[in-house]
């Protein structure tokens, strides 16, 4: 079966971007308000987008109202972040944080969230999340308004948190820790199993 993409709905063409590119992984992203709201919510469309200078990137997908999401407000409005990694542990909290409650609230006690303080940045942190960034923003790129459109969000990553047990002769251990990928629709992938497979030389 062949689809041609400019024949589609814009809803379309996510289904089919959405079920497809899988598993992916989750940016848990906290941000403050300048009001002092704390915010918390997840985004699967996340990945790096270099590691010299290091910076991670995430899309907004443009709502059907057209208007941005709390995050890229707060981001917009204060330019800082952190992105936490989610685990197995943290997905019912993390997916409870998708709610759509309004700007006022924090997710934070929306979702019973345990936070931190973060080591420089002002939005607070998941306590119980296993690797976090702390980010500043870098660039926003705007693909499109239309709805299912998006905006690429760039973040120079300023500090990096791993949990002490997860690092290990300079990088962090694959086998200590069980993130999870976002699949099409509301699946997730949570299996424990890895393969290690060499690359050829």
């Amino acid at each position: 079966m062949i689809f041609t993409t400019s024949e589609l709905e814009g809803h379309e063409n996510y289904q089919l971007l959405n079920g497809g590119v899988t598993p992916r992984p989750i940016a848990w992203i906290s941000t403050r308000s300048e009001s002092g709201v704390d915010n918390l919510a997840p985004f699967s469309f996340f990945t790096v987008a270099s590691c010299n200078p290091p910076v991670l990137l995430y899309t907004q997908i443009t709502q059907r109202n057209g208007l941005d999401k709390d995050t890229l407000n707060n981001l917009v409005e204060t330019g800082e972040c952190v992105v936490n990694v989610v685990d197995t542990e943290l997905l019912e909290k993390m997916n409870k944080t998708s709610a759509g409650i309004h700007a006022s609230e924090s997710e934070f006690s929306f979702a019973d969230v345990e936070s931190c303080p973060s080591y420089s940045a002002k939005p607070l942190s998941v306590l119980q999340s296993p690797i976090r960034y702390e980010c500043r923003l870098r660039e926003i790129v705007k693909v499109s308004d239309l709805p299912s459109g998006g905006k690429l969000i760039l973040l120079d990553v300023q500090h990096v948190y791993v949990r002490d047990e997860l690092y290990s002769d300079g990088k962090i251990d694959q086998l200590a820790f069980s993130s999870i990928g976002k699949m099409g629709g509301n699946y997730y992938s949570v299996s424990p199993d890895k393969v290690e497979i060499s690359r050829p030389g």
